[in-house]
């Protein structure tokens, strides 16, 4: 077991965090698989307007950690034979909604594109959340400005159709992060169940790892508030476009509920070995240090950068709100939390790197 000097290690850390420039909250977790290390701590505020806490059993926003959930979701279609992972995603949606949404050079590519290439982000497709439209804006940076809005299927297609596509689908051993692949996949989901991607997400993950504190942000009125989310010193409130994301970046969890879905993840009780395998077996270049697999990043620095002591080798996710969730595989480590700030996406990987040296 932890000795009481490394928890309260832990604790010195997240405090030095907050007291850092525009740190507002914070919240860690780690544990490792023998479950002998179980640790979590927090600091700042998680309303700034109400002086509430940050405590490890405030609820946050996952952001693109939604990314793992709907992988799981995909891949357990796929055992069931309701998806296949080779297939074009015509199949399974209206013409209207895949019809040039890939052109590129003048070729229209959007029959080609493959269920499996959306979940290993190799499609090519555009980013309609980051991508910069026509007249020179993101809903990114929109969002970035407190200009709230809410955005269907059909506008994430019809703005994903008027920004030029990144390669022809599953060209090379590279991927290209893009939003666009989930929300495709999200309305994957709802076609062949017949159910909001909501009620997928209950049924196949929430309920049989009893997450009472994991939800999809919106989806119901009695919501709890999540931790607030900041851009530098500036409070980022936007539930219109939050409740749009479900499938690529709508998930509200605790650090707990987060490692306890990381845990299911990587230990067998959601998917086979074989489907695990399959999801770490090939990673594709993203942007250094980062790979991608199938729903998962992979945070993977040369030996060579580090000649003194190993970089840890982390799996999972990140998002854009300051969250993550990953397993270091050679120590058998599992850390989840957030930092709820969007203004420099190293942060997370950052704090990781010191947790762990912290615990080694």
């Amino acid at each position: 077991m932890p000795t009481p000097e490394v928890a309260n290690q832990l604790q010195d850390l997240v405090d030095r965090q907050v007291a850092s420039k525009q740190v507002h909250s914070i919240v860690v977790g780690v544990q490792s698989g023998d479950s002998r290390i179980d640790l979590a701590s927090a600091a700042g505020h998680a309303q700034a307007d109400t002086a509430v806490a940050m405590t490890p059993e405030t609820q946050y926003f996952l952001a693109s950690i939604t990314k793992m959930y709907t992988a799981t979701v995909v891949m357990k279609l796929a055992e069931a034979k309701a998806i296949d992972l080779d297939a074009p995603i015509s199949e399974y949606l209206a013409d209207e909604l895949v019809n040039g949404i890939h052109v590129l050079d003048d070729t229209d590519y959007s029959g080609k594109i493959t269920v499996s290439q959306l979940v290993s982000h190799t499609s090519g497709l555009p980013d309609y959340f980051g991508g910069k439209t026509k007249d020179g804006t993101s809903l990114a940076e929109d969002l970035q400005q407190g200009r709230d809005r809410s955005v269907s299927i059909d506008d994430i297609v019809t703005t994903a159709r008027g920004l030029s596509p990144e390669f022809v689908p599953g060209a090379g051993a590279r991927a290209f992060y893009s939003d666009t692949n989930y929300a495709l996949l999200g309305a994957i989901i709802e076609a062949v169940t017949g159910v909001s991607i909501v009620d997928s997400f209950r049924t196949m993950i929430f309920a049989p790892l009893g997450l009472t504190d994991t939800y999809v942000f919106g989806s119901a009125s009695n919501q709890p508030r999540p931790a607030a989310l900041y851009m530098k010193d500036r409070e980022i409130d936007v539930p219109l476009a939050m409740s749009s994301f479900a499938p690529d970046g709508g998930l509200v969890s605790t650090v707990a509920e987060s490692l306890r879905f990381l845990r299911a993840f990587f230990g067998g009780e959601l998917l086979t070995s074989d489907q695990l395998n399959l999801m770490t077996s090939r990673w594709n270049r993203l942007f250094f240090p980062m790979q991608y697999g199938y729903g998962l990043m992979r945070f993977n620095v040369p030996r060579w950068m580090s000649p003194f002591k190993a970089a840890p080798d982390l799996v999972g996710h990140s998002g854009s709100t300051g969250s993550f969730a990953f397993h270091d595989r050679k120590r058998d480590l599992y850390i989840a939390g957030t930092l709820n700030q969007m203004d420099k996406p190293n942060r997370p990987f950052r704090l990781m790197t010191r947790v762990i040296n912290l615990i080694d």
